[in-house]
């Protein structure tokens, strides 16, 4: 962080790259065509201050402009509501616009009757709170959602009584009583009414066609919405897997996974079409519909009437137990510019925060099961998801890799949503073609952004050696870079073409945008961040300056209206820190591991007790101030540290019960595949005592259990209450314990079901139990810890 604005020009002489040369070429010559209006039949648009928000066939616009956004799933409802106002802030943070929530059925009326609104249950104010934290917010109706939950969130009193997910006259009754109290909970908080819901989804993953079906039941779903109160500019439905609906009522949209844990097979699935561009559908594969599609759907046939938006890009996987699937931060990031490049225009992720199940009435079990009758067995409790955000907020490596993403498109998106998707000469032959490049352009006239992918999940991708791309464009070709270029195994990016940078022309840049900085006195600042392995050009009127990665560098490149403009090139660690945060009314860079956020007009940090806290802030805060606060300045950065302030609590581990012959696994249910143990097979789990201090860090925010077990399912109880679960998949469990209100000295209970030699499920090789001749199971505790976890307040 000490080279930060350091000088870094190198020689613009740059040297030529041995070997064979590969001109890839791209035509963009062709006039993008017009965007068409007037054909979604879509609710009122306008807010009572003025603002707008619509559709238009291609992209989103707010406020007259266009609108590139970030919407990220977070269930109100399988997170403690005392939670809520931190991790939607922590959203917003990331580069989140807009959250995204499911409202399940069952977790509000589990029995005839009323409506449980109370608690983690509030609807009314998560809604609130987002608008707080400057979100706007897509609800999720159902009356079917799926989201691994029990009848897909249909009550069990429903599914026992009468036809549904069609328009059963007694089934839509109760539908229509559901949305009459959702409406209630959101009133006055619609866009319309000033506040912040921009949207409702009808539904989930439908595809059945039939009497009372089809289109007839989204149809008559919208009907409800808008009786209920839920008049909003958007309605949406999903459009994977053959999905139905009426054409100019709804708008689809769309979602892609790196794996697909609801399958059936145990070994590697073939390289998945999240890593590929599209050119002629948006539609994905197997994105884990419940149903049979038969035929193609409304989506195909739409797809030049509508914009391309999405709503389920995995930012995580869930847990099923048949398949357990363990990403890594770049199989997810990698998806990025291969969804962008294909068209994307909302870029929607399910889940970006995980989460946990509420018990039903009567001690139900709410998730998705075989046992009662659903495609995929899930944990009881869990809803971790691999996500950015975990149940207890807890930050996750891959954030690191989507910021920045985020952080362009909310400055450039309104750019991008406008810009034409164009194909390559040559394009790969089919997904298992990994030789061939994988890349496109968008743009519109002479501008436009190159996106590329070299990542494919467990199949490794070859470098491109001596690479150059020839964009044909409306003005004259760009070629790019100065000099063929070898691009890594791996690599994926987004790089500029004549981007104007403040009044300055930016041919090319081998480097990606991140942000606009306005930095006051010293300037307009443009930041990026370099490609791995590729040497770092930005192409301008004088020449091609070339910039060193190896630590944040500043570039002048010329004046706008007087003041300076530059190009600050991040080195990846710094890349890997950034957050950019408006506090005390600038707009800043923060580098920092901890988790960064702005609550009541002040800089927050979060981060374990047990380490130092640490942010570098660009540009610098007036004056700092906090309990314990050291304040230093290096340059242009200003660093704000705290000391660690606690040790570990201990935690006392002891073994209580050895484990027994675990059953043979079966196989059935819907998918004829692993069917989870039953419920007394947990008979067989080895256990252990887990003791609390009798002072559990008292000055902590929260306190993680972390636990690193070897098995097939874990499982923490409070006495007989189950905590939490887990299936074994290499990723440490974390569970943070403050919400459960223990008491000190507290005594909770690990049980963890072995795992078998022979278990038919999918667990990713490099986690994978390596049994020794003649084992026949494994019930391991490899460790357990308590970790603190506090929050810093500063005053700018």
């Amino acid at each position: 962080m000490n080279r930060l604005f350091g000088a870094a020009l190198l020689s613009a002489a740059l040297s030529t790259a041995a070997g064979a040369q590969t001109l890839l070429k791209l035509d963009a010559r062709a006039e993008a065509p017009a965007p068409q209006t007037g054909y979604l039949k879509l609710g009122t648009a306008r807010s009572p201050k003025g603002g707008t928000l619509a559709a238009n066939s291609q992209y989103l616009l707010q406020g007259g402009k266009p609108w590139l956004p970030v919407m990220g799933e977070y269930h109100y409802s399988r997170a403690p509501a005392s939670q809520w106002d931190a991790q939607l802030r922590l959203m917003k943070a990331a580069g989140i616009d807009i959250v995204a929530s499911y409202v399940f059925w069952n977790h509000h009326q589990g029995q005839p009757g009323g409506f449980d609104w109370k608690g983690n249950r509030d609807l009314r104010r998560f809604v609130q709170l987002a608008q707080a934290a400057g979100l706007q917010v897509v609800v999720r109706l159902g009356p079917w959602a799926h989201g691994e939950a029990r009848y897909g969130g249909i009550p069990d009193w429903i599914v026992d009584a009468m036809p549904t997910r069609g328009n059963d006259a007694e089934y839509m009754g109760h539908v229509e009583r559901l949305y009459t109290e959702i409406g209630s909970q959101l009133k006055g908080l619609l866009w319309k009414d000033g506040g912040p819901v921009i949207g409702v989804q009808l539904e989930n993953e439908y595809n059945l066609n039939g009497p009372g079906q089809g289109e007839a039941h989204i149809a008559a779903l919208k009907r409800l919405a808008v009786k209920a109160g839920m008049d909003v500019p958007l309605y949406t439905v999903t459009g994977w897997d053959g999905a139905v609906y009426p054409s100019g009522e709804v708008t689809p949209v769309f979602g892609g996974y790196p794996d697909e844990p609801w399958a059936r097979s145990t070994t590697e699935l073939p390289a998945k079409e999240t890593y590929a561009f599209r050119f002629d559908t948006r539609v994905s594969g197997d994105l884990g519909a419940q149903t049979q599609a038969h035929g193609r759907g409304t989506a195909e046939t739409d797809k030049d009437k509508v914009p391309f938006l999405g709503a389920e890009y995995g930012a995580g996987l869930p847990a099923m137990y048949r398949r357990r699937t363990l990403v890594s931060p770049d199989d997810i990031a990698s998806m990025l510019p291969v969804q962008l490049g294909s068209g994307v225009n909302l870029l929607g992720y399910y889940m970006f925060h995980g989460g946990r199940n509420p018990v039903g009435a009567g001690g139900t079990g709410l998730e998705e099961s075989s046992l009662s009758g659903g495609y995929n067995d899930t944990p009881r409790i869990s809803y971790d998801f691999q996500a950015p955000l975990g149940p207890d907020g807890q930050q996750r490596p891959v954030l690191a890799k989507l910021r920045p993403f985020h952080y362009f498109l909310r400055d450039h998106g309104a750019q991008l949503a406008t810009m034409t998707v164009r194909q390559p000469e040559r394009v790969p032959a089919s997904l298992n073609d990994l030789q061939t490049p994988r890349w496109s352009v968008r743009s519109k006239g002479d501008a436009g952004f190159l996106f590329f992918n070299n990542h494919v999940r467990q199949y490794p991708m070859p470098a491109q050696a001596g690479v150059r791309f020839e964009v044909q464009l409306p003005g004259g070709a760009v070629t790019l870079p100065s000099q063929p270029i070898d691009i890594p195994s791996g690599a994926y990016f987004v790089w500029p073409i004549n981007l104007d940078l403040d009044g300055v022309k930016l041919r090319y840049a081998t480097a990606q945008p991140v942000a606009r900085l306005d930095a006051g006195t010293q300037g307009i600042v443009h930041v990026f961040a370099p490609t791995a392995g590729v040497q770092a050009e930005f192409a301008l009127a004088d020449g091609v300056k070339a910039m060193s990665s190896e630590g944040g560098q500043l570039l002048p490149i010329g004046k706008a209206g007087g003041r300076a403009v530059s190009v600050l090139l991040l080195s990846h660690e710094e890349v890997a820190k950034l957050q950019i945060l408006d506090i005390a009314g600038q707009r800043r860079l923060v580098f920092s591991d901890q988790q960064a956020w702005v609550a009541d007009g002040k800089l927050q940090l979060r981060g374990l007790a047990t380490e130092p806290l640490h942010a570098a802030v660009f540009p610098a805060l007036a004056k700092p101030r906090a309990n314990g606060l050291l304040v230093r300045e290096d340059g242009p950065l200003q660093h704000l540290e705290f000391k660690a302030d606690t040790g570990e609590p201990a935690l006392q581990v002891s073994a209580t019960r050895e484990a027994r012959n675990a059953p043979r696994i079966l196989k059935g249910g819907l998918a004829g595949a692993a069917l989870q143990p039953i419920p007394e097979a947990f008979a067989a789990a080895a256990t252990w005592s887990l003791k609390l201090p009798q002072q559990l860090a008292p000055k902590a925010e929260d306190v993680l259990l972390e636990l690193d077990f070897v098995g097939d399912i874990g499982r923490v109880f409070a006495g007989t209450r189950m905590l939490d679960d887990w299936y074994y998949n290499g990723q440490r469990w974390q569970i943070g314990l403050r919400q459960f209100g223990l008491k000190p000295g507290a005594k909770l209970s690990l049980g963890v079901l072995p795992l078998r030699a022979d278990a038919p499920v999918y667990i990713d090789a490099a986690h994978r139990p390596k049994f020794a001749d003649g084992q026949a199971q494994v019930a391991e505790l490899r460790g357990a810890r308590l970790l603190p976890v506090r929050r810093v307040v500063i005053t700018p």
